[in-house]
């Protein structure tokens, strides 16, 4: 192989590697931030795992994608866990204060009531069923 293309594929890997190394940080850092801010939402329920969830009214992909494989679990599973809707455009400062960049996204709380996950787009069911840790509990 050139010396050159290998050099190319280095650099191009070392670019990548980067990008995946600041992408999982920025995760870690939204997950960091939303820690404290859970307990503020008066619907939510310790003790029980919760789905934050993101939105606005002109989201295609949340009402087509996101909000049917929720609602899928909600209809399987529904006394495992809760959701905690929010409108990102008549509540950005809370999405300001949670690091939501884009909608739908979707925080998973654990039942102590710790941030898990964020995902940043659509996140299909089984994903997030996995998230949530519902693998175990009977319909």
């Amino acid at each position: 192989m050139d010396a050159e293309v290998l050099q190319r594929l280095l650099i191009a890997a070392a670019i990548s590697g980067l990008g995946v190394a600041v992408y999982f940080l920025l995760n870690r850092v939204t997950l960091r931030r939303a820690e404290s801010k859970v307990a503020r939402f008066q619907s939510y329920r310790s003790g029980l795992p919760a789905l934050v969830y993101f939105t606005t009214p002109t989201c295609a992909p949340c009402k087509t994608v996101q909000r049917p494989a929720i609602e899928q679990l909600r209809g399987r599973f529904g006394r495992w866990f809760q959701v905690i809707e929010v409108d990102a455009s008549s509540q950005p400062d809370v999405a300001q204060e949670w690091g939501v960049l884009s909608v739908p996204t979707t925080f998973v709380i654990d039942a102590s009531g710790k941030p898990r996950y964020v995902n940043h787009g659509v996140t299909n069911t089984a994903t997030l069923m996995k998230q949530l840790e519902l693998d175990d509990y009977s319909i």
